[in-house]
């Protein structure tokens, strides 16, 4: 199970199942931190969500690794690899960064920030971005691997940045949302948001586009911010907190939104799952749903895993399902993704799975290095990108 992590003026235990999600107890005296790894405080000689094992089933395609490279243990953090420009950028908890070329794997250069990392990597070609401990922000030249400037966070910083229109944007964990130009890190604006008492310990995301930053915010909204002040352009309400306790009303906004064309969905934990329309968030149309690793997209359809391991496709333009396979519960899976004729989402012993995109049954499956996969995966177009716990960056492809 992955850890637990509780912070407030008093220091506060508590044990949650994987299907309950990670939990961080947030209070604006933030002091003592307690982390509880496992699902129970107390030793259990069974587990009461043991995780589905792998079935057996007739491989309907062939999957391969295109390559691999080791980048460094993500250790407590997630790191979810970024793609741009051709490249692949990852990054990991000991403070290495690295530009892989996407098509062949070859390393094109490694670099080292200062101290240990907490939240990474953002990309937007040019830009390299990472954040580490105590919020502080580095940036390197995509293209030499150079260090260019460093900046520092209002506090610690768990998602990775969002690079791009000229700007790095971060939300850190006091739920400030701030921009920063990403030539020279000088500050250009900051939102301030209201924090949960209890939130999900792995932090929204934020995508960029249309001169806006979408961000995913705790409390189950998805506000979009207009690049150049970070004034609101609007905000929805894709959580809605219910419930008589903390743990009940827990509705954050999950991963990273899934940014479209002309629409963008998003997903939360405890709450539901739509799509909105880009200019002005109106509804397109939204369901109950529960996941906290986020959502995908592709020009038809919508992915994404519930808390207890199912995976659905939704039909984009209307939210209709189209299937749904309930054969990996609580294996704690990825934000599944699109890959060729297949979704792929991977799993806590590293197990890519491979499903059908027209009726989501297992057509094939490949082991990775037998750690778990947390961070959102990426698609470079051709095949898809994971990071596993352990370091190892994987380009898999299925035909």
């Amino acid at each position: 199970m992955r850890s637990v992590t509780a912070t407030a003026a008093k220091a506060t235990s508590f044990a949650r199942s994987r299907s309950a999600g990670k939990l961080a107890l947030n209070v604006a005296a933030m002091a003592a931190v307690v982390a509880l790894s496992g699902c129970s405080l107390f030793s259990s000689k069974k587990d009461p969500n043991p995780p589905a094992p792998l079935v057996e089933f007739t491989q309907r395609m062939r999957a391969q690794a295109a390559w691999t490279v080791s980048v460094g243990k993500a250790g407590s953090y997630q790191f979810s690899p970024a793609f741009a420009s051709g490249s692949v950028f990852a990054a990991a908890n000991d403070g290495t960064v690295v530009r892989i070329n996407a098509q062949n794997g070859q390393t094109l250069w490694r670099s080292r920030a200062e101290g240990n990392l907490t939240a990474g990597v953002g990309s937007d070609g040019s830009t390299v971005v990472v954040v580490g401990e105590k919020g502080r922000i580095q940036a390197f030249d995509a293209a030499s691997g150079k260090a260019t400037w460093s900046a520092q966070a209002p506090s610690e910083v768990l998602s990775a940045p969002a690079v791009g229109e000229g700007l790095v944007v971060i939300r850190s964990i006091d739920n400030r949302v701030t921009a920063y130009d990403a030539d020279n890190g000088s500050q250009r604006w900051m939102v301030q948001r209201n924090v949960p008492s209890l939130t999900l310990r792995n932090a929204p995301g934020i995508v960029i586009g249309s001169q806006t930053a979408f961000v995913a915010l705790p409390g189950g909204r998805l506000s979009a911010l207009a690049l150049n002040n970070g004034g609101p352009r609007w905000e929805v309400a894709v959580g809605d907190p219910r419930g008589t306790t903390e743990l009940e009303r827990i509705s954050d906004v999950s991963g990273v939104p899934a940014l479209g064309s002309r629409d963008i969905c998003a997903v939360s934990y405890q709450g539901r799952i739509g799509c909105f329309d880009l200019l002005n968030g109106n509804v397109r149309w939204i369901k109950e749903f529960s996941s906290d690793v986020g959502v995908n997209l592709d020009d038809a359809y919508v992915y994404a895993a519930d808390v207890g391991g199912a995976v659905t496709e939704f039909a984009r333009d209307t939210g209709a399902v189209i299937w749904r396979n309930d054969r990996l519960k609580n294996r704690q899976l990825s934000s599944p993704i699109a890959v060729g004729r297949a979704v792929a989402v991977a799993d806590f012993q590293g197990y890519i799975h491979f499903l059908s995109r027209e009726d989501g049954a297992f057509v094939a499956r490949l082991a990775t290095d037998g750690s778990a996969v947390q961070a959102p995966p990426v698609s470079t177009g051709s095949s898809v990108v994971f990071q596993t716990k352990s370091g190892t960056v994987v380009s898999v492809a299925a035909e």
